[in-house]
């Protein structure tokens, strides 16, 4: 018979608050308090507890505190990683993020879910499905991706949406919920912010 930590990784419906769900939270807060608490200055402490903490990170990376997620090994960076503050993951499932994400203050993350029906919830039924976000992608601020979620690369999803589909690569895309706008073109390239040009 599956463990609860076996359904949880395969999507299948579990229960999180069994024991060895619990300690693994448990040990994620441990680090999780270190690293929040550590001074400004102490970039490297902070970068060694995230590689206890995480699955994998690539050679460059930096995490503004606070930084809060559930399990932490779900958790997988590429290189040139930026995360601002406040950044929420609840990596029950895994959470794969390519190369030169940006990731803007109050993001969230959420591979976790409950049922609709309320008996199911009361039962403390939950399920967890992977997110994919792909490379070179910026998540404005406020934004919030919910379970199952694959974003391609090279994506710009404005502040405060709600992403409840798929995104594809070379868009901007926002709203509530998130919806793509317009393709990203070489004219882009051109300007900073609207029509303002870099010079």
């Amino acid at each position: 018979m599956a463990t609860e930590k076996e359904k949880m990784l395969s999507g299948k419906a579990y229960k999180a608050f069994g024991e060895e769900l619990l300690n693994e939270r448990q040990h994620a807060k441990e680090l999780l308090f270190d690293f929040n608490a550590l001074r400004p200055s102490a970039i490297e402490e902070r970068n060694t507890i995230l590689r206890k903490l995480l699955g994998k990170t690539g050679e460059n990376f930096y995490f503004e505190p606070p930084f809060r997620c559930d399990y932490g090994y779900n958790i997988k960076i590429g290189n040139h990683f930026y995360s601002n503050y406040n950044f929420i993951v609840l990596d029950c499932a895994e959470v794969t993020i390519g190369d030169h994400a940006f990731i803007g203050p109050n993001v969230s993350l959420f591979t976790a879910g409950h049922p609709i029906h309320k008996e199911l919830r009361d039962q403390e039924y939950e399920y967890a499905l992977p997110i994919t976000i792909g490379n070179s992608v910026w998540l404005g601020g406020n934004v919030v991706v919910n379970a199952g979620i694959t974003i391609g690369d090279n994506v710009v999803i404005g502040s405060g949406s709600v992403v409840t589909k798929d995104i594809p690569s070379n868009v901007f895309a926002a709203g509530n919920p998130c919806k793509v706008i317009r393709e990203l073109t070489e004219e882009d390239k051109q300007y900073y912010y609207k029509k303002l040009r870099i010079v």
